[in-house]
């Protein structure tokens, strides 16, 4: 009985190992054809990776060169803005000209490089606050901070703040054109820089879902646009759409 039982458990085995190699050999097999075909979409996906790559490439390449174009002044005529008339006069004298990022790096006076010192803009933060304080928008505030004490500038005249929300939330819905070079190049501008700045959901906070919804689609509309090709257009402002590339692209 014994032995019985040890031959039939015996062979058992051998057709059970014959059973794993035949399944072994044909999945090797077809393991071999998936290899084959998985080695062809990869060398298709790595090509289209490739391609998708010299796009790209070409793209930043384009945008590279809009904002590292020079910035040349064509006229020094006072704004009435004592910042903008300082930069200009900045932007004229500097030998050689400087480009695009540069100078938002020197007139933001964000900049520690010290060979240049002496084109950056001195406490723009500050001077524009006190711009706003003296237009009655801002307030100035001393808060303390434990062990110091900072100067704020809380908001003031609410007003002002909403009739500027309101322009900007009107620009791209009642008053929306389809078309970025109909559109006023100031809030254009600001729209492309409050969502640079991560600002701009806020001004549509207040917003239904649908008009949210269909506010951020048209400012997505504006956000794919390629400063490159829009600042080739006639009769649009060039330095603008530079420097749009530097702060969204």
């Amino acid at each position: 009985m014994t032995t019985l039982t040890q031959r039939t458990s015996g062979l058992v085995q051998r057709r059970t190992e014959a059973i794993r190699s035949a399944a072994a050999e044909k999945e090797k097999e077809s393991g071999g054809e998936e290899e084959e075909a998985r080695r062809g979409e990869e060398e298709d996906e790595d090509k289209g990776d490739s391609k998708e790559t010299r796009l790209t490439l070409m793209e930043e390449v384009l945008l590279l060169g809009l904002k590292d174009r020079e910035v040349i002044c064509k006229s020094d005529a006072p704004t009435g803005d004592v910042l903008l008339d300082e930069a200009l006069k900045h932007i004229k004298e500097t030998q050689p000209p400087e480009n695009v990022q540069s100078w938002i790096e020197l007139l933001s006076g964000e900049t520690w490089n010290p060979l240049k010192l002496h084109y950056q803009l001195r406490n723009v933060r500050e001077r524009l606050a006190k711009n706003l304080v003296e237009k009655g928008v801002l307030t100035t505030e001393k808060q303390n901070f434990l062990l110091f004490d900072m100067t704020t500038h809380p908001l003031t005249n609410s007003t002002i703040k909403q009739r500027l929300v309101k322009k900007v939330q009107d620009s791209v819905l009642e008053k929306w054109v389809n078309d970025p070079h109909r559109m006023d190049k100031r809030v254009l501008a600001l729209i492309l820089l409050a969502h640079s700045s991560d600002v701009l959901e806020n001004a549509f906070a207040p917003l239904q879902d649908e008009q949210y919804d269909l506010a951020m689609k048209r400012v997505h509309t504006l956000l794919e646009l390629e400063p490159e090709k829009e600042s080739a257009k006639p009769n649009v402002n060039e330095l603008m759409w530079a420097v749009v590339a530097a702060f969204t692209k």
